[in-house]
């Protein structure tokens, strides 16, 4: 095994994540937490939100826009007739409640839902409201947070279990499989001492087979920390303190507070009405951080190509190079690939126009492997009838 392969790797939910350009966030949680409210206020769709369990049966799924304010800046340039702006896939998935993992409330259905996603949007209540049923009859934000872990945990023992018979008679027929055993069995003894996945130090070749299992606790998760208006405007909750250690306690995680009820009263009123409301309370929306965290937590970034027709974000994954960036546009790009002629974000707004940041020497022609950094401003050269822009 090269050093490569045994190099440790601690950010591994980046590592993790399957390769593709349009990942999808997954909101999860308890029952009446808010799920479906912030659903709602994030695509501004109505779907059902009622005040008892499993409103939420199938999936519903939306295109949320990514908020990017150099998207304006570039169509002033540019002087483009339309902006595109990049989106994130969001998922509403269904409550979660105790023994999912054994087929309880919706169970397999539940955990499958979460399986088709590739970053965990986990939202927690730490707001009474009698009105506002419990499925675990109080509000004990660890303690719910504490079911969710343990029945993603104890399904993915499940799947790793079920791995390790055949792994072993393998291993047993073909002294080759004895690698692939034991790092089924160094997964699986991470799980028994209720770790999850993105939590653990992995190689090259373990995060090989681990890609192939897409553990649930492989994903990234944002916690989002739905607060009543009131507590929201304070910043004061007996229990915000207490989320915030259990958290810092297992990983880096990020924490979000915000108020499903707010954001559902500011989704209502004009842009000038909002902005007087937050304004005269000393609040602000969390839903652009909530967007941005989401589509930062699954490792993309955005590129731009600009012109007087449209400015438009792509989206690639961190660290992709230019050939990949130019396939996500049209897949000819990247197979007749010459060469990506690239201006930075940060130099166009130095120096005004792409006309001065060519003066300047700054207009940068890149090769093959080059890789393409956020918000980098794209031409793209091929032999695959002409350049795209």
């Amino acid at each position: 095994m090269s050093a490569k392969d045994t190099k440790e790797i601690e950010d591994c939910s980046i590592m993790l994540s399957r390769v593709s350009n349009h990942l999808k966030m997954g909101i999860v949680g308890l029952p009446n937490v808010g799920k479906s409210t912030l659903y709602n206020i994030l695509t501004k769709q109505q779907v059902s939100a009622e005040n008892y369990p499993f409103c939420t049966i199938e999936p519903n799924k939306a295109h949320v826009i990514i908020p990017d304010s150099r998207l304006n800046f570039l169509k002033e340039v540019y002087k483009s007739s339309t902006i595109v702006n990049a989106y994130l896939e969001v998922v509403d998935i269904a409550g979660l409640v105790k023994g999912a993992s054994e087929g309880e409330g919706l169970g397999n259905k539940f955990l499958s839902n979460i399986y088709a996603v590739d970053g965990i949007y986990h939202v927690c209540r730490i707001f009474d409201n009698e009105e506002v049923t419990h499925v675990e009859g109080d509000v004990n934000p660890i303690r719910d947070m504490e079911i969710i872990q343990n029945e993603l945990l104890l399904k993915d023992l499940e799947i790793v279990e079920k791995k390790l018979e055949p792994a072993r008679r393998l291993a047993r027929a073909d002294k080759t499989k004895r690698g692939e055993l034991d790092i089924l069995e160094k997964i699986y003894s991470h799980l028994e001492s209720k770790t999850e996945i993105r939590y653990g130090k992995w190689n090259a070749k373990e995060i090989e087979v681990l890609r192939t299992l897409q553990l649930l606790t492989s994903k990234p998760v944002i916690y989002l920390v739905n607060m009543s208006e009131n507590d929201f405007k304070n910043q004061k909750n007996k229990w915000l303190p207490k989320i915030k250690a259990w958290v810092e306690e297992r990983s880096k995680d990020v924490i979000i507070p915000f108020s499903a009820a707010l954001e559902s009263k500011l989704a209502t009123m004009s842009d000038e009405e909002r902005e007087n409301y937050c304004k005269e309370n000393k609040v602000r929306s969390m839903i652009p951080r909530i967007i941005k965290q989401g589509f930062n937590a699954l490792n993309l970034i955005n590129f731009f190509t600009c012109g007087p027709k449209e400015v438009k974000a792509w989206t690639v994954h961190k660290g992709a190079k230019a050939p990949q960036a130019a396939g996500v546009i049209h897949g000819d790009f990247e197979k007749y690939f010459i060469k990506a002629e690239v201006l930075k974000y940060s130099d166009l707004q130095e120096y005004g126009s792409e006309a001065n940041v060519k003066s300047q020497g700054k207009l940068l022609s890149q090769g093959k492997n080059y890789v393409v950094e956020d918000g980098d401003i794209c031409l793209f050269r091929h032999n695959a009838g002409g350049a795209k822009k």
